[in-house]
């Protein structure tokens, strides 16, 4: 193979991998909606103080949140759906996970630590 046969091979190559999707570009439309997608390392640990299910709010002492480069500390967050509420009670040690939508930190999953 001569030189400028080589060349475009590379070139051809290089611009081919540069269209090829990632496995990211594929995670959604292969993962199942509620499949447990969500890794361990993405749940922060807290205990509940305060439940205000009127308003959809909870108070949780937690320890670090990493999604969210959070220290430990005690703070308010709206509930994704109210509904979750239901499923703790106040002094409730919990696992959860927490993102902010719309500029409000807010609980998208939580369930009583095991």
């Amino acid at each position: 193979m001569n030189t400028a046969h080589r060349f475009l091979a590379v070139a051809a190559l290089a611009c081919g991998a540069a269209f090829v999707p990632g496995p990211a570009a594929f995670a959604d439309s292969h993962t199942p909606k509620g499949a447990g997608t969500t890794p361990a390392s993405d749940y922060a640990e807290g205990e509940v103080r305060r439940i205000d299910k009127e308003a959809g709010k909870i108070t949780l002492k937690h320890g670090p949140i990493a999604n969210l480069d959070m220290t430990a500390m005690s703070m308010v967050f709206r509930a994704k759906d109210p509904a979750m509420l239901d499923q703790v009670k106040v002094g409730d040690k919990v696992r959860f996970r927490a993102d902010k939508i719309q500029g409000a930190l807010t609980i998208t999953e939580i369930q009583p630590a095991k």
